[in-house]
């Protein structure tokens, strides 16, 4: 049977809203007139089959250390012993081009390490001024101690090694050779607070054989209560000579 074209397309669309409905293929009806009815099949295509796909979670430190994979010029990452870096990055360490800043130093960088010049300040406000090796103090420096104590000199692996000068708070300071962070070889120690002066060499920050004297003892504010006697010796240097000798081996 031969159907208009809008008779047509209702008939379609009534179809198609029942198909719709009930997910499964329906017969609807539709009386022309008395004598004819006209049935129209429709089918829905199939449905797409349910795909899972698994999904790797990552942790929130892994994600938070993708995002901050550190190279070329970012803003400041936090570590987590509280210190903060700003500045320029190379394959996530520091560069060693320029001067950054983090929470206790201020210089310059190398390899992600403290390597050139820089300032570090420490949590007892000890400040250390001067030059840098691989993250230890190592070259020429100065350290500014918490109780006052000034030393000036050279360093090296963190520890007073060389030639250096340490003026203490009380106003005696010392003037020599180093060794490990402690006095070794010749220095001279000037006792400011009671007016005398040690020339001679030392051994591991003990004082082994020299000459002490008096010097500035009348304007010292607490001299010793006697001065110096003098002492005379054919060949004094001979004598110290002979003493030093004797420690030669350890220095």
């Amino acid at each position: 049977m031969l159907l208009s074209g809008s008779l047509e397309q209702r008939l379609l669309l009534n179809g198609l809203k029942g198909a719709c409905a009930h997910h499964t293929p329906q017969p609807h009806s539709k009386k022309v007139n008395s004598n004819t009815t006209t049935r129209i099949f429709s089918k829905l295509p199939p449905a797409m089959p349910l795909v899972k796909t698994s999904q790797k979670t990552l942790s929130l430190s892994k994600l938070l250390d993708m995002k901050s994979q550190k190279c070329g010029l970012r803003h400041t990452v936090f570590s987590a012993n509280g210190n903060e870096y700003t500045g320029e990055w190379q394959d996530n360490n520091n560069t060693p081009e320029t001067k950054k800043y983090e929470r206790k130093y201020f210089g310059d960088w190398k390899n992600g390490k403290k390597h050139g010049y820089g300032k570090y300040l420490y949590s007892n406000s000890s400040v250390y001024d001067g030059e840098w090796s691989e993250d230890h103090r190592s070259g020429w420096g100065r350290m500014y101690y918490e109780n006052g104590d000034v030393y000036e000199g050279e360093w090296m692996g963190d520890k007073s090694h060389g030639q250096g000068i340490i003026r203490f708070a009380n106003g005696n300071w010392y003037e020599g050779a180093w060794q490990d962070g402690k006095k070794n070889g010749n220095g001279k120690f000037n006792y400011s607070d009671k007016g005398r002066l040690y020339e001679g060499f030392w051994v591991d920050g003990v004082a082994k054989c020299g000459t002490l004297s008096d010097l500035g003892r009348d304007v010292t504010p607490t001299p010793s209560t006697y001065q110096i006697p003098q002492i005379q010796l054919l060949d004094m240097e001979l004598v110290l000579r002979e003493a030093q000798s004797t420690y030669a081996d350890h220095y």
